[in-house]
């Protein structure tokens, strides 16, 4: 099962950098916007016709700490007989990440209710939850590096070694992946 609290990042979903995280528009605080989330997902399985369950919202928020350096966002639930997560972690805040989730989910209701359950299926095919390749190691054995370092040492571990690793120069696909993954999962607990 997945789990609500440290963050579960869906595997091969790219996480958004630090840097790179943004206000948005959103006027919401957290219980109203996980109250959207869940009425979204209610209204989902209603408009589709096929329940909803299994709904775990994961991420790294606790009493002590309100609003996490990662405000990342992983809605996890099953539907339509697959497991299914919808991530978002482009905003600075938690409420505005599970906001756009809320968003997200409504317009797949729209979509069923205008193009029927073929398009939603179709859709929400990129939304199927992919299980981490087998046989993986812990992220700081893949970077190199011990478990408890800050994320600026995680950084300039993954840009040592994707100067190897990325396909233009020299590395493949496959290893790369794997990195990108190793740094995400890294970044994700900090």
């Amino acid at each position: 099962m997945t789990q609500a609290y440290p963050l579960a990042w869906p595997h091969g979903i790219p996480r958004t950098d630090r840097a790179r995280r943004t206000g948005s528009t959103f006027k919401t605080a957290l219980d109203p916007a996980l109250k959207n989330v869940t009425n979204s997902l209610r209204r989902f399985g209603v408009a589709t016709g096929k329940q909803i369950s299994q709904i775990v919202i994961s991420t790294n928020y606790t009493l002590g700490d309100r609003n996490p350096v990662d405000p990342g966002v992983a809605v996890w639930f099953i539907w339509d007989g697959h497991e299914r997560c919808i991530a978002v972690d482009r905003y600075a805040r938690l409420e505005h990440n599970l906001q756009a989730i809320h968003h997200v989910l409504e317009a797949r209701v729209t979509e069923a209710r205008h193009g029927g359950l073929r398009i939603v299926q179709q859709t929400f095919t990129g939304f199927l939850a992919l299980p981490a390749p087998t046989g993986t190691r812990p992220w700081w054995e893949v970077l190199g590096v011990p478990p408890n370092v800050t994320p600026e040492v995680i950084e300039a571990a993954y840009r040592e070694k994707a100067k190897t690793a990325h396909p233009d120069a020299g590395g493949d696909a496959d290893t790369m992946a794997v990195l990108n993954a190793a740094r995400a999962e890294g970044l994700a607990g900090k």
